[in-house]
């Protein structure tokens, strides 16, 4: 039965914490075969052709990669793998990740039993993702307050033209957009306009 089927898992981060985290986590599943783990997307790349993973979990930034870019060369070579991406940051929507061909996406926030269990329904063909409005909401971490600040930025408005059409001052503005940068791991409103672009936050 394909719900007895054991896996064989591949995770892809650049954090030793997560690696160390996943592998234990993992390596308590009856269900895994083989959990491997790489930190890079190269050394992802070759245990993937060398191994064939029925799962890999990629993490949605790596280095100065994206989680999906690395998915979409990860499935050019081995067509079988299917990605689930993971960020205790950011987010992607759904839309943008299945497009890359990832077949899920949760969260590290969330419990460990979940993500195991994410990870086990995407290697069963099963597809992953938080509910639209949940996605929206939990996007890179941020306050309702700092993504209409962040939706407003896309639109190309100022930060005196924000604080007016959102009755404060320009100085809040400034705090928020401060906190964005932070957020979103961007140095400026160009970068961070194109950051929110990649994780689909903004048109």
């Amino acid at each position: 039965m394909a719900e007895d089927r054991r896996l064989s898992v591949l995770v892809v981060d650049d954090h030793d914490v997560v690696h160390w985290g996943f592998r234990l986590m993992l390596g308590r599943q009856p269900w895994v075969e083989r959990c491997l783990s790489a930190r890079s997307s190269a050394e992802a790349l070759t245990l993937t052709k060398r191994y064939e993973p029925d799962v890999a979990v990629v993490d949605l930034f790596l280095g100065e990669e994206s989680g999906a870019e690395i998915c979409e060369r990860l499935r050019e070579a081995w067509g079988g793998v299917r990605v689930l991406l993971v960020s205790g940051a950011g987010r992607i929507s759904p839309t943008a990740a299945k497009a890359a061909g990832a077949a899920g996406f949760v969260s590290k926030d969330l419990p460990a039993a979940d993500i195991a269990r994410a990870v086990r329904m995407v290697g069963l063909g099963h597809t992953v993702f938080p509910p639209q409005d949940e996605s929206a909401g939990r996007a890179a971490g941020l306050s309702a307050r700092e993504r209409e600040v962040l939706e407003l930025l896309g639109s190309g408005a100022t930060n005196r033209e924000i604080a007016e059409r959102l009755h404060l001052s320009p100085h809040t503005i400034k705090e928020h957009t401060s906190a964005l940068y932070r957020k979103l791991e961007v140095r400026n409103r160009a970068e961070a306009v194109q950051r929110a672009q990649r994780l689909g936050l903004v048109d």
